[in-house]
């Protein structure tokens, strides 16, 4: 295989790659986007395997062969063992990898000579930086998301001027090092540890200080660093391929990240400087907004019995009970008795983008159903029972009623305006975010307390 084949074979996968998001776009066509990328992948690690062994000999092929086996049994032993609830969890982890690998890339070319050094020593720079940052952000996400570390934002003083700060010293540095002559090797090395500390620190810092409530933000965001940062190690390695699925990977998660923040009202900057988000406390104002109504399985089932349009919201709450294979089995029993139900999700609803909708794909609930907040907002007024399951900060009426609430002009699925509103929770805590919710105490709304998926199975056999 000579390199015209080589370079073909990455324009190829490449084309497969454009063509897998293209697919992961709509539920009818994600599977076939799935394969894409599959094969695109195949393509790519057998044309980078020949193009090793063309440059350094078959004895470079036994040790990434070595390489690749403990990444897959790595891979294998996580997929197999991660539950769909740990999804954003494993996702933020891999983009934890990706930093890593970034970082080992730039400080190992950090020795290799280029045609143009100081183009190389900025590709070098860049590349360990943006791969720091990613590396210990991922981790803190990981730590978050799991529960092994606060949700709440962490909030040192003068946090905004470290950051920045820590940025101005990336620029500083970085043209230094490249003005420093090659001979100066301990000079040179000393300044890019420095950096790799500060990016570290930076990485570490910047998610410890955003809230719970933006994680949706966070997973997208570390996964458009993690392009970036894969780019920058294609720039280290002369490879086109990684440089093209990088700026992929990259921007489509940028672009991901502004549509959460649209979600929910917020600039990227706004969720960059520190977000909201507590581990039960209430943030904001507390306030009295009555006594709540609660209710059973058997009254909620003559409700849906007696309804012609449903509509079910689910949230974190349906994953960590593993609600989805009882929420898909009521579905097909209210249809069966003529019942028009759908799904109305959030862009934020979870932990992470589409958190729901893989869940309900997860339990073969029909795609037609499943619709997006802006599709199905303005059907809430007709609609005679909605099911609130695990959802919280996405169905507050205080982003529109209340000026002073933290989540104040973020857009919300308006399940209020429907004849009646069950809530699923198992407390009357706050939700992710820790921010209060009226709708629990609306007169159309009833509590369905206990663990969802119990409660589900409850509903469906009293139907």
């Amino acid at each position: 295989m000579n390199e015209t084949l080589i370079q073909g074979a990455y324009i190829i996968a490449g084309l497969l790659f454009i063509l897998a998001l293209a697919g992961l776009s709509k539920h009818e066509t994600a599977v076939q986007g799935n394969k894409y990328g599959i094969v695109g992948m195949a393509i790519a690690l057998v044309a980078t395997l020949w193009l090793a062994t063309k440059s350094a000999g078959f004895d470079a092929l036994g040790i990434i062969a070595v390489a690749m086996a403990i990444g897959a049994v790595v891979g294998i032993t996580l997929a197999r063992k991660v539950e769909m609830t740990g999804m954003p969890e494993l996702i933020a982890m891999l983009h934890s990898f990706v930093g890593l690998a970034a970082v080992i890339v730039g400080w190992n070319s950090s020795y290799e000579s280029a045609a143009y050094p100081g183009i190389h020593d900025g590709e070098v720079f860049v590349g360990v930086f943006i791969g720091a940052v990613t590396f210990t952000g991922s981790i803190v996400a990981y730590l978050k998301l799991s529960a092994k570390m606060k949700s709440a934002p962490l909030v040192l003083p003068g946090r905004h001027v470290l950051n920045l700060g820590i940025i101005v010293a990336f620029v500083v540095m970085m043209v230094v090092y490249i003005l420093v002559p090659h001979e100066n090797v301990f000079l040179r090395q000393l300044l890019l540890g420095i950096m790799t500390v500060l990016a570290l620190f930076l990485g570490w810092h910047l998610v410890a200080s955003i809230g719970g409530g933006d994680m949706p933000v966070v997973v997208s965001m570390l996964n458009s660093y993690s392009g970036w940062a894969a780019a920058a190690a294609g720039f280290l390695l002369n490879n086109d391929l990684l440089i093209i699925t990088g700026a992929l990977v990259g921007s489509s998660g940028a672009y991901l990240s502004y549509i959460m923040c649209r979600a929910m009202n917020r600039s990227f900057i706004s969720v960059i400087a520190g977000g909201f988000g507590s581990d039960g406390a209430v943030v904001g104002e507390a306030k009295d907004y009555g006594e709540h109504r609660e209710t059973n399985a058997i009254e909620v089932a003559d409700s849906l019995k007696n309804a012609h349009e449903v509509i079910i919201t689910p949230g974190y709450g349906m994953a960590t009970a593993q609600a989805q294979y009882a929420v898909a089995e009521l579905t097909s029993q209210l249809r069966k008795r003529g019942v028009n139900v759908r799904f109305g999700i959030h862009p934020v609803a979870g932990r992470l983008p589409g958190h729901m909708n893989v869940l309900l794909a997860e339990a073969k609930v029909p795609y037609d159903i499943v619709l997006e907040m802006d599709e199905i907002n303005e059907d809430f007024p007709e609609t005679d029972v909605v099911l609130v399951i695990g959802a919280n900060d996405t169905v507050n009426p205080a982003a529109q009623d209340d000026p002073t609430s933290p989540i104040a002009g973020m857009p919300v699925l308006e399940v209020w305006k429907s004849a009646e509103v069950v809530v699923f929770k198992r407390s009357m805590n706050t939700g992710y975010a820790g921010v209060q919710n009226p709708l629990f105490f609306k007169d159309n709304s009833a509590m369905l307390f206990g663990d969802a998926k119990e409660r589900v199975e409850d509903i469906v056999k009293a139907l």
